[in-house]
């Protein structure tokens, strides 16, 4: 199939996007991606790419067409023009580049915002292509849950807007279960929605790679470690609470690797809240070297704010977790936790409750080593089981296809 894939990130930037594209690729499907530049999640174009754009013009075999746009940088304000200008940016050079152009399919990719579906519906029109639509952030509600939008009217108006995208698609792919009926509300009667969950990392626990030299050794200690995304979303002022109660005990230390719009937050808390000697901000690194970083853990963290939306979501970080085969500390709700209670592969508190996620990682660390080894070996059974990637994408590939065909093709919402 000759795919146009339409996404605001891409390679240099950190999605599940790149390996999707990467697997297509390799499966002998000719790929496209219209993309920004990258910028997610400093807020600024990466260096490396200034200096030498043209060294990220392909990727995994896929040809990438880059569309100016302002960067995300610091304040609401700036993170609405990055949105709307990749969108229009998009949508008016991807109908000059792409206007004699011919695509089976056009696949989007949505962890945020749903405008990314603008330049799809727009050559969609033009030409009739089929659209695959994968929700990672359901709006307008994650837009409330986080509190980025208030306003009633607002957040009416924005589900206009997402009603008026998805009934344009042909397929829409949920990542959770739980997901599907919600997004189901602003779909046609009958609309196609799969449940398309990410996948878990191949060969993550034997990647060939050391400890991480920038984790200070301090073998007496019980790790917990936080990976990915500083946000909202992931409720840092309930596990900095957590950090609080357990201050006192000394064997416990809290790692977190990534970065994200709260990170500076979380580091002016840990200096007001005493927790230096506890909470290590270890910054952000590339996907290669997450594993090496994993090494150190005893317990991986996963956490969501408690909200309606949110337990029906499942961090895509689950899958890396369980693969890795390490105790998933989880303090979340809904589909996430039903994932890990299925799995017997760690302790699960509700969204929101520091005291119980500290009386967690008590009782987790009081469990012996081999016990703590059979939650990790239940997770990568069950991560392989149900979150295989090849699985998954013969799924995506006989879905895509069903699409392609002339009675789908043709259909007009």
């Amino acid at each position: 199939m000759r795919l146009l894939v339409v996404s605001q990130y891409f390679w240099p930037e950190d999605f599940r996007v790149n390996e999707l594209v990467a697997e297509l690729s390799a499966r002998g499907h000719q790929i496209t991606v219209l993309t920004g530049k990258p910028n997610y999640p400093t807020g600024r174009i990466f260096e490396e790419f200034v200096a030498a754009p043209q060294r990220f013009a392909s990727y995994a075999g896929a040809r990438i067409v880059r569309v100016p746009m302002l960067a995300r940088g610091n304040g609401k304000l700036r993170l609405l023009l990055n949105y709307l200008t990749f969108a229009v940016s998009a949508t008016a050079i991807g109908a000059v580049r792409f206007g004699g152009g011919s695509f089976d399919a056009i696949f989007v990719f949505e962890p945020s915002p749903v405008t990314v579906g603008i330049p799809a519906i727009a050559l969609r029109a033009l030409h009739g292509w089929p659209i695959a639509f994968w929700v990672l952030d359901q709006w307008p509600e994650s837009l409330a849950a986080v509190g980025v939008v208030r306003s009633k009217w607002l957040l009416n108006i924005v589900g206009s807007f997402v009603r008026f995208i998805y009934t344009r698609c042909d397929l829409i792919l949920s990542p959770s279960k739980r997901l599907v009926p919600r997004i189901a509300e602003y779909c046609l009667a009958g609309q196609r929605i799969e449940y398309f969950p990410n996948w878990a990392e191949t060969g993550y626990a034997s990647a060939p790679l050391g400890d991480a030299p920038e984790v200070l050794a301090r073998p007496e200690s019980f790790n917990v470690m936080f990976a990915g995304n500083i946000g909202e979303a992931q409720d840092f002022p309930t596990i900095l609470d957590a950090a609080v109660r357990l201050r006192k005990h000394a064997h416990i230390r809290w790692l977190v690797v990534g970065d994200g719009r709260m990170a500076g937050w979380v580091r002016t808390e840990i200096k007001r809240r005493g927790l230096e000697d506890s909470v290590v901000m270890l910054g952000r690194f590339p996907a290669d070297r997450i594993p090496s970083f994993f090494r150190h853990a005893d317990a991986l963290l996963v956490s969501l704010k408690p909200n309606l939306v949110f337990s029906m979501m499942s961090p895509g970080k689950i899958q890396s977790y369980l693969a890795f085969g390490r105790p998933v500390l989880a303090m979340l709700d809904g589909e996430g936790a039903a994932i890990i209670h299925e799995a017997q592969a760690g302790l699960v508190g509700a969204a929101g409750d520091a005291k119980q996620l500290a009386e967690n990682v008590l009782s987790l660390a009081a469990l012996s080593a081999e016990q703590r080894a059979a939650m990790g070996r239940n997770g990568a059974a069950y991560a392989q089981r149900e979150f295989a990637r090849n699985r998954l994408v013969d799924r995506l590939e006989t879905w895509l296809c069903d699409i392609v065909s002339p009675r789908h093709a043709n259909r007009e919402p």
